[in-house]
């Protein structure tokens, strides 16, 4: 199992990086960029530069080059609350808007082919193993 695992894991992410990265291409953007893009379409309520690299396991110095990098090129809005000048809240901008669509699409493209030829049922198992195996980790990590 232990191979099986990895190996899937790995593949899963070439299929993905297949499916985003000429989307990063045709935008002339890093996939940070992309990602951190798509997490802010995907997660409206967690906007924020922090969130972003609590929940994807992103270094804070990656979030922080592609605020930077997506600011200067019109695509996102970087501000702190009134008050809070630890927090950064992050919305994409108009500019963003047909990279994001493509992206989404991508993902889409990238899950449709993933579930391909799966039941309704083995899907609902597929997410309920996968959501236990992520609180499996995350309890362990915490600990």
């Amino acid at each position: 199992m232990t191979g099986d695992f990895w190996d899937n894991a790995l593949l899963l992410k070439g299929l993905y990086d297949q499916a985003l990265d000429p989307v990063a291409q045709r935008w002339e953007l890093t996939r940070m960029e992309l990602d951190l893009l798509l997490f802010l379409h995907n997660n409206p309520d967690r906007a924020t530069a922090a969130e972003a690299a609590r929940l994807r396991r992103w270094t804070k110095s990656h979030v922080s080059a592609a605020v930077h990098s997506l600011k200067a090129r019109g695509m996102l809005a970087a501000e702190h609350p009134e008050g809070n000048r630890k927090t950064l809240r992050l919305t994409p901008l108009p500019a963003a808007g047909e990279a994001v669509r493509q992206g989404t699409e991508a993902q889409g493209a990238f899950f449709q082919a993933m579930r391909r030829g799966f039941t309704r049922s083995e899907e609902q198992v597929l997410e309920s193993i996968s959501e236990k195996i992520a609180r499996n980790i995350r309890d362990t990590m915490e600990k």
